[in-house]
């Protein structure tokens, strides 16, 4: 290995060792096909002991009609059929209540196999865990249902929206006790062992260190790459600038109005007046 390369692995190993289950990618790496995880943390934020979690995936893509993708931090399915949509929010921004309809929307879009009728529907529960409180009441949890304004009866139809509150981390509650697992970087420090055993196993197994190795890996190419194709872009624009900056002067040298020279090349016309010698104020 050389310099670079071993410079570049002992960074990796130190940022393996700071992450936490609140940094989005570390949970989706520790989460997928995680059933016990997963479970978990459904049992606890819904206060129930009864779900039995059958499939769970990370970094799920889907697309509505209009070929928009979203891509789901991670998706439980229990055996009844319900559908769980977990989302790390570490910015308020993304958050917005919004995003929260169009999760549950894309949800039920793709919960309905052909040949289904709506009334096969099954629970639909979108569930943001943020870094800040969010919605701003200083409660440890917030649920959202539909009513009717006239009655103030629950709507029921099926569909549920979380915000948990990451802020809230008494340690009396389990709920506290999981948002402070969430924030641990060390497995020592977590206190529920499936949360502790997953992370210690992506921190100090060779196995999973070096997962995490390739994913910061593929993540570093990725932002190459990035930044090659906006580096393309941006030479398009100053070549097209240049091209217009060549046509505006030859249609000076012509003698062509300014103002039509401005119009013709995209140019504005302080740019154009500028380019015929003439100061502007």
């Amino acid at each position: 290995m050389d310099k670079m390369n071993a410079k570049t692995h002992k960074d990796d190993l130190e940022r393996i060792r700071k992450l936490r289950l609140i940094d989005d990618d570390f949970m989706s790496v520790c989460f997928d096909n995680y059933i016990e995880g997963a479970q978990l943390l459904i049992r606890i934020i819904l206060g129930r002991d009864d779900i039995v979690v059958t499939d769970v995936r990370s970094q799920r893509m889907m697309k509505n009609l209009n070929g928009k993708g979203l891509q789901l931090d991670i998706l439980a399915v229990d055996r009844e059929g319900d559908h769980y949509n977990f989302e790390i929010q570490r910015s308020n921004e993304g958050a917005d209540r919004r995003r929260a309809r169009y999760h549950s929307s894309m949800l039920d879009s793709h919960m309905l196999d052909s040949g289904c009728k709506v009334t096969d529907l099954r629970e639909n529960y979108v569930i943001f865990i943020t870094e800040n409180d969010v919605l701003g009441g200083k409660i440890p949890l917030y649920r959202i249902e539909r009513t009717i304004v006239e009655t103030d009866e629950l709507f029921n139809d099926s569909e549920h929206i979380i915000y948990v509150n990451g802020t809230d981390r008494d340690s009396s509650t389990e709920l506290g006790n999981l948002m402070h697992d969430l924030y641990c970087s060390d497995p020592k420090d977590i206190v529920h062992k499936e949360l502790a055993d997953r992370v210690r196993y992506y921190k100090e197994d060779e196995g999973g260190v070096e997962t995490m190795c390739q994913l910061l890996d593929e993540m570093r190419n990725e932002a190459e790459e990035r930044g090659r194709s906006a580096g393309k872009r941006e030479g398009k624009r100053e070549g097209k600038r240049e091209a217009r900056i060549q046509n505006a002067n030859r249609m000076i040298a012509d003698g062509v109005e300014l103002n039509k020279v401005a119009e013709y090349s995209g140019l504005s016309l302080n740019k154009v007046r500028e380019l015929a010698g003439i100061k502007t104020a």
